[in-house]
């Protein structure tokens, strides 16, 4: 089998980056929400739900921009294959999400293309360190993905059920990720690059959630 040259890992990853900005997301499995009825919601109610949407989509745009940075520069070609088997996954995230902000009426973060590019100069730093360290980041940004989704499972109950649904299934997948990253020998982070990592997440879903 004839092993690809970085030029062409480049290229793969700049195609698949201009997909996830500019192009409609496929997703692989159905959404979570088909079958679950609307919600009947306020014009308030709408506008906050979307907003938390858009959050959740910038998030997918980010993380397939770190699965695609760390492939990259991963070492093993078995983590290279597990970092695009989660963006796979995360993909699914992307249209789902893409399409519940078009049922609400919003749209999607109008700094998408900064979120990507600034998640795919992390995700590649994060595989140039070497790969244990790049699956210990994606555990640590699993675990912090959880937690956020957690917050928004709390605002959503009882509000939203094909919003929920969309987020529930999200979770799954995300605690899945970050497990299976330890499990292949992901390294914990550094106290300091964690709270570095909480902090930009937040600077990110704040501003996503307006912008």
């Amino acid at each position: 089998m004839r092993t690809e040259r970085p030029i062409e890992h480049l290229l793969t990853a700049a195609d698949r980056g201009l997909r996830t900005l500019f192009a409609k997301p496929a997703p692989g499995r159905p959404s979570p929400a088909s079958g679950v009825a609307e919600s009947t919601l306020d014009e308030s109610q709408r506008a906050h739900i979307a907003g938390l949407m858009r959050v959740n989509h910038a998030g997918e745009v980010a993380a397939q921009a770190l699965y695609e940075g760390q492939a990259l520069t991963a070492r093993g070609d078995h983590v290279r294959t597990a970092m695009a088997n989660a963006a796979a996954e995360e993909t699914d995230h992307l249209a789902w999400c893409h399409e519940r902000l078009n049922e609400l009426g919003g749209r999607t973060s109008l700094l998408n293309p900064v979120w990507y590019a600034g998640s795919f100069a992390i995700g590649a730093l994060a595989g140039l360190a070497g790969d244990r360290w790049s699956l210990g980041f994606v555990a640590e940004t699993e675990r912090q993905v959880v937690r956020h989704l957690d917050r928004h499972l709390h605002e959503l109950e009882t509000t939203d059920d094909r919003s929920t649904a969309i987020i529930s299934q999200m979770k799954a997948d995300e605690t899945h990720h970050g497990t299976t990253a330890v499990r292949a020998g992901g390294r914990p982070l550094p106290a300091p690059v964690r709270g570095l990592m909480s902090l930009a997440s937040r600077v990110m879903t704040t501003t996503a959630y307006r912008v």
